[in-house]
Protein backbone atom coordinates (compact mmCIF):
# COMPACT_ATOMS: atom_id res chain seq x y z
CA UNK A 1 0.00 0.00 0.00
CA UNK A 2 0.51 3.60 -0.62
CA UNK A 3 0.02 6.13 1.77
CA UNK A 4 -1.05 9.33 -0.21
CA UNK A 5 -2.96 10.67 2.75
CA UNK A 6 -4.23 9.65 5.64
CA UNK A 7 -7.82 8.86 4.44
CA UNK A 8 -6.23 7.79 0.97
CA UNK A 9 -3.80 4.97 0.42
CA UNK A 10 -3.37 3.08 -3.22
CA UNK A 11 -2.61 -0.80 -3.47
CA UNK A 12 0.01 -1.04 -5.97
CA UNK A 13 -1.17 -3.82 -7.53
CA UNK A 14 -3.49 -0.77 -9.08
CA UNK A 15 -0.19 0.38 -10.69
CA UNK A 16 1.44 -0.81 -14.01
CA UNK A 17 4.99 -0.09 -14.66
CA UNK A 18 6.28 -0.18 -18.37
CA UNK A 19 10.24 -0.37 -18.74
CA UNK A 20 11.45 1.27 -21.44
CA UNK A 21 15.32 2.51 -22.71
CA UNK A 22 15.91 6.21 -21.76
CA UNK A 23 17.44 8.61 -23.57
CA UNK A 24 20.33 11.20 -22.38
CA UNK A 25 23.50 10.26 -20.55
CA UNK A 26 24.72 6.83 -19.60
CA UNK A 27 26.95 6.00 -22.26
CA UNK A 28 26.02 2.13 -23.82
CA UNK A 29 24.38 1.25 -21.03
CA UNK A 30 21.73 3.27 -22.21
CA UNK A 31 21.51 1.02 -25.45
CA UNK A 32 21.05 -1.76 -23.53
CA UNK A 33 19.00 -1.14 -20.14
CA UNK A 34 15.79 -0.47 -19.67
CA UNK A 35 15.78 2.24 -17.34
CA UNK A 36 12.92 4.92 -17.55
CA UNK A 37 9.75 4.46 -16.03
CA UNK A 38 6.55 4.64 -17.39
CA UNK A 39 3.68 4.36 -14.31
CA UNK A 40 -0.14 3.89 -15.62
CA UNK A 41 -3.00 4.41 -12.93
CA UNK A 42 -6.55 3.79 -14.24
CA UNK A 43 -8.02 6.97 -12.25
CA UNK A 44 -11.76 6.04 -12.96
CA UNK A 45 -11.78 2.31 -12.27
CA UNK A 46 -9.68 2.57 -8.62
CA UNK A 47 -11.50 1.85 -5.81
CA UNK A 48 -8.98 3.75 -3.84
CA UNK A 49 -9.77 7.21 -4.73
CA UNK A 50 -13.17 9.14 -3.53
CA UNK A 51 -15.42 10.67 -6.20
CA UNK A 52 -14.98 14.14 -5.62
CA UNK A 53 -10.71 13.32 -5.70
CA UNK A 54 -11.00 11.59 -8.73
CA UNK A 55 -12.92 13.90 -10.67
CA UNK A 56 -10.78 16.80 -9.64
CA UNK A 57 -7.44 14.64 -10.16
CA UNK A 58 -8.52 14.57 -13.93
CA UNK A 59 -9.23 17.78 -14.17
CA UNK A 60 -5.69 18.11 -13.03
CA UNK A 61 -3.82 16.02 -15.09
CA UNK A 62 -4.22 17.57 -18.18
CA UNK A 63 -2.89 16.06 -20.65
CA UNK A 64 -1.13 13.31 -18.62
CA UNK A 65 -4.22 11.09 -18.56
CA UNK A 66 -5.89 9.63 -21.80
CA UNK A 67 -9.57 9.22 -22.72
CA UNK A 68 -9.68 6.00 -20.96
CA UNK A 69 -9.17 7.71 -17.73
CA UNK A 70 -5.84 6.12 -17.39
CA UNK A 71 -3.03 8.53 -15.78
CA UNK A 72 0.43 8.30 -17.63
CA UNK A 73 3.52 9.36 -15.90
CA UNK A 74 6.84 9.27 -17.63
CA UNK A 75 10.21 9.44 -15.27
CA UNK A 76 13.51 8.92 -16.73
CA UNK A 77 15.34 11.45 -14.23
CA UNK A 78 17.44 9.16 -13.21
CA UNK A 79 20.15 6.35 -14.08
CA UNK A 80 18.80 3.14 -12.88
CA UNK A 81 15.46 1.48 -12.79
CA UNK A 82 14.38 1.59 -9.05
CA UNK A 83 15.19 5.59 -8.68
CA UNK A 84 12.54 6.37 -11.76
CA UNK A 85 10.52 3.55 -10.15
CA UNK A 86 10.13 5.55 -6.95
CA UNK A 87 10.51 9.32 -8.78
CA UNK A 88 7.55 7.96 -10.47
CA UNK A 89 5.43 6.83 -7.27
CA UNK A 90 6.59 10.61 -5.69
CA UNK A 91 5.20 12.46 -8.70
CA UNK A 92 2.07 9.96 -8.57
CA UNK A 93 1.38 10.85 -4.88
CA UNK A 94 2.10 14.48 -5.20
CA UNK A 95 -0.71 14.58 -7.82
CA UNK A 96 -3.30 13.31 -6.02
CA UNK A 97 -2.44 15.15 -3.16
CA UNK A 98 -3.22 18.42 -5.09
CA UNK A 99 -6.63 17.01 -6.13
CA UNK A 100 -7.53 16.31 -2.60
CA UNK A 101 -6.91 19.70 -1.45
CA UNK A 102 -10.72 21.39 -2.75
CA UNK A 103 -10.01 25.43 -4.38
CA UNK A 104 -11.62 27.78 -1.91
CA UNK A 105 -14.79 29.09 -4.55
CA UNK A 106 -13.48 32.85 -5.31
CA UNK A 107 -15.87 35.63 -3.81
CA UNK A 108 -16.64 38.43 -6.75
CA UNK A 109 -15.38 42.09 -4.98
CA UNK A 110 -15.73 45.31 -6.36
CA UNK A 111 -13.71 48.12 -5.76
CA UNK A 112 -13.87 50.58 -3.43
CA UNK A 113 -15.15 54.02 -3.52
CA UNK A 114 -11.54 55.42 -2.80
CA UNK A 115 -10.28 53.27 -5.65
CA UNK A 116 -12.85 54.20 -8.35
CA UNK A 117 -11.52 58.11 -7.13
CA UNK A 118 -7.95 57.20 -7.23
CA UNK A 119 -8.12 55.69 -11.04
CA UNK A 120 -10.10 58.46 -12.23
CA UNK A 121 -7.73 60.81 -10.71
CA UNK A 122 -4.81 59.36 -12.05
CA UNK A 123 -6.70 59.22 -15.72
CA UNK A 124 -7.78 62.86 -15.23
CA UNK A 125 -3.77 63.23 -14.95
CA UNK A 126 -2.32 61.41 -17.54
CA UNK A 127 -5.00 63.04 -19.80
CA UNK A 128 -3.61 66.53 -18.94
CA UNK A 129 0.06 65.70 -19.65
CA UNK A 130 -1.11 64.59 -22.97
CA UNK A 131 -3.26 67.29 -23.66
CA UNK A 132 0.04 69.60 -22.89
CA UNK A 133 2.17 67.80 -24.90
CA UNK A 134 -0.56 68.78 -28.41
CA UNK A 135 0.71 70.68 -30.76
CA UNK A 136 -0.85 73.91 -31.27
CA UNK A 137 -1.93 75.14 -34.37
CA UNK A 138 -0.46 78.40 -34.29
CA UNK A 139 2.71 76.98 -32.67
CA UNK A 140 4.18 75.05 -36.16
CA UNK A 141 5.26 78.17 -38.32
Amino acid sequence: MISVTQDIAIDENELHFDFVRAAGPGGQNVNRVATAVQLRFDVRESPSLPEDVRERLIRLAGNKINKDGILIINARRFRTQTRNRQDAIDRLTEIIRQAVQRKKPRRKTKPSRAARERRLKEKRKRSQIKKLRRVKKGDMD
